[in-house]
């Protein structure tokens, strides 16, 4: 007799590939209902006269009238606004530009294997932590610190001989955003330290090797071979902290008000105080959201472009060259 062939049973493969879009709905859902959609209703917003709570859901629709205003020199907030944007660029620029360089330079010494820094866990921690610390609690402890007429540094700096009468810290236009600068500069240097040296432990070993082998300095290696290398570091850590400077609120709103004057007064404050105080105008609330969503916009892609290298494409022939 002539044997069967064995019959092959199938076997129903499982696949769990549907499970990943469960993992990453989460995500868009919170982004869709927390972020996507306020960024089309603050829009709309800006192009109606939603002017008080009870219009802020029926409201008409009165087309660029509100963004005519704050490029309007004869509009009331036309001054406002562009004085606080003015505001937040200089406080931003003195808090970012010391940032970013020591945190280049502490970055530089962590990962530079020469110099072979002891305790670098602990330098570390220390230079984060302001970072874990919300800003609120900061503003506060650096009001008690700097009050008038009585505090730890009015105190010190009278009997110390340094100063006959006390300082009123928060009534000086340089000293008031020379102390936020310094708050922002303060709590952020260690998270830009943080992933400087992420970047640079990135890098690839030998080439460090092959610099120490050649003969270059510390100074020749960082410019020649880590700055060039972690182009893509800074554009991030220039991005994040432009997006993060224009948007500053909490410090300057706990510590100042804006004053003197109006002279720390962000964009954040103008859009709180046009939308939450007095008349509660959420239509110029929202179109100074949105100019300040596009100034960002043209800022980071500046950014981009400035740090980005423009090497010259290849023309068409020499790309059908490589092909071939």
């Amino acid at each position: 007799m002539q044997a069967q062939p064995a019959v092959k049973k199938k076997i129903k493969s499982v696949s769990y590939s549907h499970w990943g879009y469960f993992f990453i709905a989460p995500f868009f859902i919170v982004f869709l209902i927390f972020q996507l959609y306020p960024i089309f209703f603050t829009f709309r917003t800006s192009l109606t006269d939603a002017m008080g709570w009870e219009k802020i859901l029926n409201n008409n629709i009165i087309g660029f009238n509100n963004f005519k205003q704050l490029f309007d020199s004869n509009s009331l907030v036309f001054g406002k606004f562009w004085g606080s944007l003015g505001n937040t660029m200089i406080m931003w620029f003195f808090n970012f530009v010391p940032q970013l360089g020591f945190a280049l330079i502490l970055a530089s010494w962590f990962t530079d294997s020469r110099l072979h820094l002891k305790g670098q866990g602990f330098f570390k921690t220390t230079i984060f932590m302001p970072n874990i610390i919300t800003a609120a609690t900061i503003g506060m402890l650096f009001m008690s610190l700097f009050a008038f007429p009585v505090a730890p540094i009015n105190t010190f700096l009278q009997t110390s001989g340094i100063v006959n009468m006390p300082v009123n810290y928060f009534r000086s236009v340089e000293w008031s955003r020379g102390l936020i600068s310094f708050i922002q500069w303060w709590m952020w240097t260690g998270n830009t330290m943080i992933i400087m040296i992420a970047g640079i432990s990135g890098i690839n070993p030998s080439l460090f090797e092959a610099a120490l082998v050649d003969g270059c300095s510390s100074r020749q290696t960082f410019w020649k071979i880590t700055l060039p290398l972690i182009k893509p570091i800074l554009v991030y850590n220039l991005t994040t902290s432009l997006v993060g400077g224009l948007t500053m609120f909490d410090v300057p709103h706990m510590m100042t008000q804006g004053d003197p004057n109006e002279t720390t007064n962000t964009v954040a404050r103008f859009i709180y105080t046009q939308g939450f105080t007095g008349s509660h105008n959420f239509n110029m609330a929202s179109a100074a959201s949105i100019v300040l969503f596009g100034i960002i916009i043209i800022g980071s892609l500046i950014i981009r472009y400035v740090l980005n290298d423009h090497e010259p494409k290849p023309g068409k022939a020499a790309r059908k060259g490589a092909i071939k």
